[in-house]
């Protein structure tokens, strides 16, 4: 991260008609997956006679030289998709539920059939679908982690190397040699995603999974997916469009098995949501709203609905966890943050804060040898790593040449209102460098320094909620 902004898989299997799901002929490396015509079709029977009625008829009829007759109803799931992914690309599926998302997932990933069409991959694929497939129940994590590794192709000698980072990665210590059945849903997700992250694909496919789990799992898993986009192929499936917004490159609307838009995210999200409302409550009519007058800008200003907000449920309560200090880091170490704090106006630690009030956020270091020009900044993060605000010391301190000697401890302190956060789980991470926005070097970072959860909320759209200065409704 810099700080010139703020802180500063599976073999494919031949499908029963005949057509293949193959790996791609060289010359088409820059394509990872092409589908093609892509169909599943689900034969629906009211009574489970006639599935037998089926069988068996339909065959003297036509030997009979009779028209058959068919015993149920035909459902598509998916119908007549097709796209490509280029290697590198980040392709995300929006739709509804029941519109196809899984569907198509599972014959891309070789675990179900298509009725006709053409699944091409070129490249190892490694999936993260339905919570727990893939398991078996009756094994333990440690024996699931060599079933699933074999699946995705590694050898048992393979996984034995990688199996300390595996279990490292999941952390969920000595139930590691407990029954899978025993594991809550977010063990099952550590355990799933470990696996498919040390499995060296070339392909990701992560359905919505991720949504269940711890905020410091989460956004270890979001730090990998981020790493891995920078070379290789991901498809993601969420129903949370911001997401998809930021993570994608592209993105593709399913609607009742077929395709209704490929493009951008932006494009893609919007029309989906305006789609998703209009299907609640009817087609919008086009309004031309005239600007009001411009209102002066108050130096400082509270939330005119703060008073009431905080005497309800709609009160932004912000849980706060103590300071990390074996988050995970990185840096040179000339010095070293060794605390992080929210402090109220009186310079007291926080264990709860309000969205929409005054805070500080402190961060202190030790200098282990002479910093010249020491920068120390903050991120904050939501669930999916998404940097919602952040800043650091340097503009502030650009005309002051500030040294540091060693052994001594440097603190910085930032002032904000806090803003109004939507619920979830958020995170810190800090910093300290030395140099200038577009050229430092860092000497310690922490991920996930603080982490805080938002408990409940008044924000309904958006990422942040920002305080109010004036809100009216008038009747002309």
């Amino acid at each position: 991260m810099s700080f010139s902004s703020s802180l500063s898989g599976l073999p494919p299997t031949p499908s029963l008609k005949g057509e293949t799901a193959a790996v791609m002929p060289q010359g088409s490396e820059e394509v990872a997956i092409k589908i093609s015509h892509l169909s599943k079709l689900y034969q629906l029977y009211e009574k489970p006679g006639d599935r037998l009625k089926q069988m068996l008829i339909p065959r003297l009829q036509r030997l009979f030289f009779q028209e058959s007759k068919q015993f149920f109803k035909e459902f598509w799931a998916i119908r007549d998709i097709s796209f490509e992914v280029r290697r590198g690309e980040t392709l995300g599926i929006v739709g509804r539920n029941g519109a196809g998302k899984s569907t198509l997932l599972q014959i891309i990933c070789g675990t179900l059939t298509p009725t006709s069409g053409d699944v091409q991959i070129n490249g190892r694929v490694a999936a993260l679908l339905e919570l727990g497939s893939g398991f078996n129940p009756e094994f333990t994590g440690r024996e699931n982690v060599f079933l699933n590794a074999s699946v995705l192709g590694l050898t048992r000698e393979q996984t034995f190397k990688r199996l300390d980072d595996i279990l490292s990665f999941a952390d969920i210590g000595d139930f590691i040699d407990q029954p899978v059945k025993t594991y809550s849903s977010g063990m099952m997700v550590r355990l799933a995603f470990a696996v498919i992250a040390h499995v060296d694909a070339d392909i990701l496919v992560i359905d919505e999974a991720l949504a269940v789990g711890d905020a410091f799992f989460t956004q270890k898993c979001m730090r990998f997916l981020r790493s891995f986009m920078t070379h290789g192929t991901v498809l993601f499936v969420s129903h949370d469009t911001g997401s998809v917004k930021s993570l994608c490159n592209r993105a593709l609307w399913i609607e009742k098995g077929k395709t209704q838009l490929q493009g951008s995210p932006k494009e893609v999200c919007e029309l989906y949501l305006e789609a998703f409302y209009e299907a609640q409550q009817g087609k919008s009519s086009s309004t031309q709203l005239k600007p009001g007058p411009l209102q002066d800008q108050a130096a400082h200003f509270k939330d005119q609905r703060q008073d009431f907000l905080n005497h309800s449920n709609l009160r932004n309560d912000l849980e706060v966890f103590r300071f990390d200090p074996f988050a995970p880091s990185f840096g040179k170490g000339d010095a070293q943050i060794i605390q992080v704090d929210f402090l109220d106006s009186y310079g007291s630690p926080l264990s709860w804060i309000v969205g929409g009030e005054e805070v500080t956020l402190r961060v202190c270091a030790k200098v282990h040898e002479t910093l010249l020009s020491p920068i120390i900044g903050f991120h904050i993060k939501d669930r999916l790593g998404q940097t919602l605000f952040g800043d650091n010391t340097y503009l502030t301190y650009a005309n002051q040449l500030l040294q540091c000697e060693s052994h001594s401890t440097l603190c910085a302190e930032f002032s904000f209102s806090m803003p109004i956060l939507p619920n979830g789980n958020y995170s810190v991470n800090v910093a300290i460098a030395t140099g200038s926005q577009a050229e430092h070097i860092q000497h310690h970072w922490i991920h996930d320094a603080i982490l805080f959860k938002s408990e409940s909320s008044s924000v309904s759209t958006g990422l942040v909620g920002i305080p109010m200065q004036k809100i009216s409704l008038r009747l002309l």
